[in-house]
């Protein structure tokens, strides 16, 4: 199986088409939480700022309809699934469409289940599952797991306190204020692989625990018992001998004991005392991690790691989860993976990953993120893009969302950033995408880029030339799904050229491009150098740390 690569397309397909059983180490998944809500990313302008510039990223709602009806169907019928799918699975969705009904949340628990299922197939039995939810349907989806990874192979329910105290009762809210999200977490078996996660300890544990100083280095050390655990028990093998004139039952053999008391890691207080062992402070991995997670704040409104992209997680929240339940080597796949950022922090970490997105503005986003966190990665493969013009077609047609999917991918293979406002409400200002390049002054001047999904005219051409006029954009980009018109051309001819004192050359003002021209033979459009970024790119990833890309604006995750 091909890996560090992305699959574009509906998980459930990808999963049953190209994942192996038993090939994965480690899954983490962000689905959607069925909160009702829709999410939009926010994209920076050309300073790196805010901007109003808005993508329709996601719906987070569910509604009962044949897709659903059908999974249940699956879900539920040992011969439309011909074993599948465990027989518990089948008792407690059926049990769920009896307690609460067809209803948008049995909806989602069936979408959710029927991917599970395909999860669970893919993992080593050594590997393990991580869901990331929140309160709205953690405890239905608790009981999913339950019946397809086994009750026994629950490991935790992690807190995550994603967000300070808030005042919702300003807004008139009932409720308490509702700031964690939910990580259940799971194993293929009993010997799944685990790395234990501490975290620092607090000022009052230190205080408390390590108020000893040693004199000369100032490091702060504990004195610890060195008798053996329960005391005289010959059968646990703890050694018997007089030590510093005191006999006792000890945890080290004599030997070691003269050596830590050589190396003064053994204390005795006076003559007669029983010796205590030395334990610096700075030699402690920490507080072994409990299931509250309280150390790791979301991702900041004007930090680094912002992306602008909805529901982001940190990355240090995903380097927790990865190191603690993978090995370097290891394989981890996220099936929903949004803006990528377990696949930044298993590339970081050396883990081998695969992502999948059902939206191509997802894509986009993770091939920008990873080739600007990681320059020497290269060009990360999609898989599941189109390759070829009837592809493109498909993906433009196929569903009420095609002609959004095709939009996207035409701005990614272009190099372009998305600048349309609102697309999932028919907003159309003339402009899909723009690409930047250097003015003579040592600006920022921009190309213009619109996308037709169907067949391209002269007027658009003309309307083009307009837009580029009203917002004083050196060149027009014009990407058809179809090759162009003889009149489409002549209108490109006749608009001249720009020339660009940077690189001293002249370039087309409107520029038109058929999807085959892209896909087929290798034509791209004609631009300036960038000399200086127009936005804040991803600074390089260290091994254990690096600040983020931002190629979008701050506010909504």
């Amino acid at each position: 199986m091909e890996t560090n690569v992305l699959y574009y397309g509906d998980n459930l397909d990808i999963l049953r088409k190209y994942i192996p059983d038993e090939s994965v180490n480690l899954v983490y998944l962000d689905p959607p939480f069925n909160s009702n809500r829709s999410y939009s990313a926010i994209f920076a302008d050309e300073s790196g700022r805010e901007s109003d510039a808005q993508i329709h990223a996601f719906d987070d709602s569910w509604h009962w309809g044949p897709a659903a009806e059908i999974h249940l169907s699956y879900l539920k019928n040992s011969a439309l699934h011909q074993g599948a799918v465990p027989i518990g699975v089948s008792q407690v969705m059926a049990a769920l469409e009896f307690g609460i009904g067809k209803t948008p949340m049995l909806a989602y628990l069936v979408e959710m289940a029927v991917r599970l299922v395909q999860l669970h197939r893919v993992l080593k039995p050594t590997g393990s599952l991580w869901l990331h939810c929140d309160p709205t349907a953690s405890h239905y989806l608790k009981i999913v797991l339950d019946s397809i990874f086994g009750a026994k192979n629950f490991v935790n329910e992690i807190v995550w306190k994603r967000q300070t105290s808030h005042n919702d009762a300003a807004q008139g809210a009932k409720h308490f204020g509702r700031l964690h999200d939910v990580l259940l977490f799971y194993s293929n078996g009993q010997d799944y692989q685990w790395q234990q996660p501490y975290r620092e300890y607090d000022a009052e544990y230190v205080d408390k625990f390590y108020r000893h100083i040693e004199p000369g280095t100032g490091r702060r050390y504990t004195l610890s018992d060195i008798t053996a655990p329960g005391g005289a028990n010959p059968q646990k093998g703890n050694p018997y001998y007089e030590f510093l004139g005191v006999k006792r039952w000890w945890r080290f053999s004599q030997e070691n004991m003269a050596q830590m008391h050589a190396e003064g890691r053994i204390v005795q207080s006076k003559p007669g005392t029983v010796p205590r062992q030395k334990r610096y402070l700075d030699e402690m991995p920490g507080m072994p991690l409990g299931s509250w997670w309280d150390d790791i704040s979301p991702v900041q409104a004007q930090g680094s790691e912002r992306l602008g992209y909805p529901t982001q997680k940190p990355l240090a929240l995903l380097e927790r989860i990865i190191e603690a339940s993978s090995n370097p080597g290891d394989l981890v796949l996220d099936p929903f993976c949004g803006c990528g950022t377990a696949l930044v922090a298993a590339q970081k970490l050396e883990r081998r990953w695969v992502g999948i997105d059902i939206t191509y503005l997802s894509i986009a986003v993770m091939r920008a993120r990873l080739r600007d966190s990681f320059p020497g990665l290269g060009a990360v493969p999609v898989i599941g893009q189109p390759t070829e013009t009837q592809g493109a077609r498909l993906m433009a047609q196929e569903s009420a969302d095609g002609r959004y999917q095709f939009q996207w991918w035409v701005l990614d293979l272009v190099g372009a950033l998305p600048a349309t406002s609102d697309l999932k409400k028919g907003a159309d200002t003339g402009i899909d995408g723009r690409i930047t390049f250097t003015a003579a002054d040592g600006g920022l001047q921009q190309a213009i880029v619109s996308v037709k999904s169907g067949k391209g005219k002269a007027d658009d051409v003309r309307v083009l030339k307009a837009v580029c006029e009203r917002e004083k954009a050196a060149i027009g980009i014009l990407v058809t799904l179809d090759d162009p018109t003889k009149p489409m051309l002549l209108e490109a001819t006749v608009a001249g050229t720009y020339h660009s004192d940077v690189s001293d050359k002249d370039y087309p003002r409107i520029q038109i491009f058929s999807v085959a021209d892209l896909l087929e033979r290798g034509r791209r459009p004609l631009l300036p150098p960038l000399v200086s970024a127009p936005f804040q790119r991803a600074q390089r990833v260290a091994k254990k740390e690096g600040e983020q890309q931002a190629l979008f604006g701050g506010a909504e995750g």
